[in-house]
């Protein structure tokens, strides 16, 4: 007799940089939430797919959670508490060389307030001697709302094995909700524009502020398989423009042909991807930013 099928929604969430978007394409497999030194570089709710035996596992990668301010901020945070809220399963990404901050209190008091149950993740557990971690999983586990503590790195893969396995287990039994090939439901156009933005990122880390967007205006596909792709980067100020493009455009360059292999490597064909940058003052105040990032403008 086969084994009965299992479908969970499991949000990840976590304080930012706690590593959620690093733990999602361990779990799945293969790229599929951009990952960057940046905090809040999860801006949109991501979802990841990963098989477990009978089990499908679907993924919620969301923003960090973290004290709010300004409009975007807010629509983020209201978009990672939502995933939380709305799942069968929410595991707490906390990085244990941080350690027990405001951000993550702040999640723990909100899932006891909440009455959800989670499963605790310590991650980052290689960079941090064991009889320091012990403490604080005893500190977290007195919380009360967690069943279950996996000791993991996202960045190495270690534990991850076993919490996907405790979280198959869990998952309740149902059909699936995607295909079983499938390991995402982001649109290709908003992933060009994910992995642009990541490039920009990493590579402007210490020099770009928080406040750009990329917005991938045109994505055409030819009879050979290769796909032509257009995205403009909307930055706030004019001062951040010439950062962006670099001497002589060399730096949007650099941006363009690492985006352009990424992408290339992820859809599996080849990718003609053309950059401009736009400086779009209050971009952040614009509804239609917002429905293409999948955050609620009102928030």
């Amino acid at each position: 007799m086969s084994e009965a099928r299992r479908c969970g929604t499991i949000a990840l969430i976590g304080a930012p940089n706690a590593g959620k978007s690093t733990l999602l394409n361990e779990l799945v497999g293969s790229k599929v939430s951009i990952v960057t030194p940046k905090v809040q570089t999860t801006r949109a709710r991501v979802i990841g797919i990963a098989m477990r035996g009978a089990a499908q596992l679907v993924f919620i990668d969301t923003p960090g959670i973290f004290a709010p301010k300004r409009r975007l901020e807010r629509s983020m945070v209201a978009a990672a508490w939502a995933g939380a809220l709305d799942a069968d399963l929410v595991v707490v990404l906390v990085d244990a060389v941080r350690g027990i901050d405001a951000d993550t209190t702040r999640i723990v008091d909100g899932l006891a307030k909440a009455g959800r149950r989670a499963v605790l993740a310590l991650n980052k557990v290689d960079r941090l001697a064991r009889e320091k971690l012990l403490p604080l999983a005893a500190q977290l586990s007195a919380r009360g709302i967690f069943d279950e503590v996996f000791m993991i790195s996202s960045l190495k893969g270690d534990g991850v094995g076993d919490l996907a396995d405790h979280l198959a287990r869990a998952a309740p039994e149902g059909p699936w909700l995607f295909p079983e090939d499938q390991i995402s439901d982001i649109p290709l156009r908003l992933l060009a524009s994910e992995l642009v933005r990541e490039q920009v990122f990493l590579q402007l880390h210490q020099e770009l502020p928080y406040a750009i967007t990329v917005e991938t205006e045109e994505w055409e596909e030819h009879k050979d398989g290769s796909v032509r792709v257009a995205a403009t980067i909307h930055v706030a100020r004019e001062a951040h423009r010439p950062i962006v493009l670099g001497k002589g455009g060399a730096q949007l360059k650099r941006i363009g042909a690492a985006a352009r292999v990424e992408l290339g490597r992820l859809i599996g064909h080849q990718v003609h991807l053309f950059l401009h940058v736009r400086v779009t003052e209050d971009w952040t105040e614009d509804r239609e930013r917002y429905d293409a990032m999948r955050l609620d403008f009102e928030k």
